[in-house]
């Protein structure tokens, strides 16, 4: 099943993707948040689908809004070199344990909204990223198999980051990740049962058409099961909590010479099952 929000921000209301079209479910659900997973709203979603699939229900996504699709989470995690690839592209060695860090819940925008540049800002780039979406409150995960079960589905994440803050002002990943529109999130969460393999995605960007970034979520070096058991081990994680698990290589620090975003360029961005996206890069007005 595939999860849309749609509308202006701050008044989306849950539809669900079915092949080209869609269906509304804003009467069954409220919004897809901590309750909505808490008080398994996936499964009672799938009924209420294939009901009104069946009376003929569907209609056209059109040209609306499409918010990210689950609403503002408790907390974004990131996992910071976590391509065998990307590694190697800024010239660290790959960590033997999940390098963890966290960036503003409130970077969350849609799939297609503009990406703001903060003021001042020489380098800000981008990363295409799957991102793992929890479905219930877990700590201290026995094992994989149990951080298998609490993963709702997944999203297609782009982890903007301004470099200059993340590694010359402190050492604090934080500062380089957590300006307002810095997580465009979506189109559609994908439930687990629309993979057959997660950890086998192609994962693709484009910055003003040209490719940047081509890879594959199978150079990963921690998959989503590792990286929740891991994570619950030092916290707890909420229903709806959104975990960004790293980027392929091809990011403009990695560039030689490197290349940053200014306002006007365009990211476009992809990966197998988890839809397509779109940002123009503007300035932020201040």
């Amino acid at each position: 099943m595939r999860v849309m929000r749609l509308g202006q921000p701050g008044e989306e209301r849950p539809v669900v993707r079915v092949d080209d079209g869609i269906v509304e479910v804003g009467d069954v659900v409220g919004d897809i948040d901590a309750a909505f997973f808490a008080g398994g709203g996936v499964e009672r979603l799938r009924d209420v689908v294939a009901e009104r699939v069946a009376a003929g229900a569907v209609r056209p996504l059109g040209d609306e809004r499409i918010g990210a699709p689950i609403a503002r989470p408790h907390q974004i995690l990131c996992v910071g070199l976590n391509y065998s690839d990307h590694a190697a592209e800024t010239g660290q060695a790959v960590p033997d344990e999940p390098i963890l860090f966290s960036k503003s819940p409130n970077t969350l925008v849609g799939p297609d909204d503009d990406v703001l540049i903060p003021p001042g800002s020489q380098k800000t780039d981008w990363e295409v990223e799957l991102g793992i979406v929890i479905g219930r409150q877990v700590t201290y995960l026995a094992d994989e198999r149990a951080a298998t079960e609490a993963i709702a589905g997944y999203v297609l994440s782009n982890d903007v980051s301004e470099r200059a803050y993340q590694l010359e002002r402190g050492g604090q990943w934080l500062k380089g990740k957590s300006a307002p529109t810095f997580n465009p999130c979506g189109p559609w969460l994908a439930t687990p049962d629309e993979f057959d393999d997660v950890e086998d995605l192609g994962l693709w960007l484009d910055v003003n058409g040209e490719r940047r970034q081509d890879g594959s979520t199978a150079t990963m070096i921690f998959g989503p099961a590792t990286i929740v058991h891991y994570i619950s081990q030092f916290m707890t994680l909420e229903p709806g909590d959104l975990i960004n698990t790293g980027t392929p290589p091809g990011v403009g620090m990695g560039l030689d010479p490197q290349v940053y975003l200014r306002p006007g360029d365009v990211m476009e961005l992809g990966g197998e099952g988890l839809g397509r996206q779109r940002q123009r890069v503007a300035a932020t007005q201040v």
